[in-house]
């Protein structure tokens, strides 16, 4: 069996990383922080997650990350599943994110999707059905 553990992402700023993130997930906790060098350069880095899965953050990032709306080469953004995705928009919205994109009018699942503080696209979905067939239906 394989399943993602964790995704490591470098950020200008931990903790407002980890309010976005905080306000997503609840139920996750720090797991661990400390201090290292990457390359010749200092950073912090912060575990959050909860025993099975987490991200990872790293601050002393340079610049800004790629242009959403451009073609660069890198990531597009990443998804969580969600029971509940009104929940979710609404805990994110009380920490002061807004939805960036609603994602598009589909029968069997609602999406939406953020900007989190480093500018990494995070989308949430809710699936509708628990038939592939229907769940993984695109417009």
């Amino acid at each position: 069996m394989l399943y993602l553990e964790h995704l490591n992402l470098v950020v200008n700023d931990i903790p407002s990383a980890l309010t976005f993130y905080q306000a997503a997930f609840p139920h996750w906790r720090v797991r661990d922080h400390g201090e290292s060098e990457w390359h010749g350069k200092h950073r912090k880095w912060l575990h959050f997650g909860d025993d099975y899965q987490y991200l990872t953050f790293n601050d002393n990032g340079d610049g800004d990350n790629r242009d959403l709306a451009g073609h660069q080469p890198g990531l597009a953004h990443f998804a969580f599943v969600t029971g509940n995705i009104a929940a979710v928009i609404k805990r994110l919205a009380a920490a002061g994110f807004a939805v960036d994109k609603d994602g598009a009018d589909e029968p069997y699942r609602k999406n939406a999707y953020f900007i989190d503080p480093a500018g990494f696209e995070v989308e949430f979905v809710e699936y509708l059905s628990d038939i592939p067939e229907q769940r993984n239906l695109s417009s």
